[in-house]
């Protein structure tokens, strides 16, 4: 599967942004998917992700309640909506896709197979 990432930009403090993911391939929908981030000078870090059948999702604590990701199998993308951003929320996002994933990896990066060119997102202070 092929995803590309799109929606980054420049934004205020507070302000949102929604970043979509669109995949190619016929098996969309069978695919668990992923957000990761990484910063100027830090690790990748797990954002959020979706099960396949968009029936169980998770959140890294740094962005609960503040994003929400979703899928729509019938356009092959997946979103995050991310409200009241943050200077610290500051970072290349990635999203990502495996199949099969169990809960105890969907978190770690290392477990998804395919992933996205980045999109830039920049929150301003």
């Amino acid at each position: 599967v092929q995803l590309q990432a799109s929606g980054g930009g420049l934004v205020q403090a507070w302000g949102s942004l929604r970043l979509s993911c669109a995949a190619s391939g016929r098996r969309f929908s069978s695919y668990a998917m992923g957000w990761f981030r990484q910063a100027p000078g830090k690790e990748r870090e797990f954002v959020a992700a979706i099960r396949r059948s968009g029936g169980s999702t998770y959140y890294a604590d740094s962005v609960k309640d503040r994003f929400t990701i979703s899928r729509d199998n019938a356009k092959n993308t997946v979103y995050l909506q991310m409200n009241s951003l943050k200077p610290e929320d500051t970072a290349v996002y990635y999203c990502a896709a495996d199949y099969g994933l169990i809960q105890s990896q969907i978190a770690k990066h290392n477990e998804y197979d395919y992933w996205g060119k980045g999109t830039l997102v920049t929150v301003s202070s």
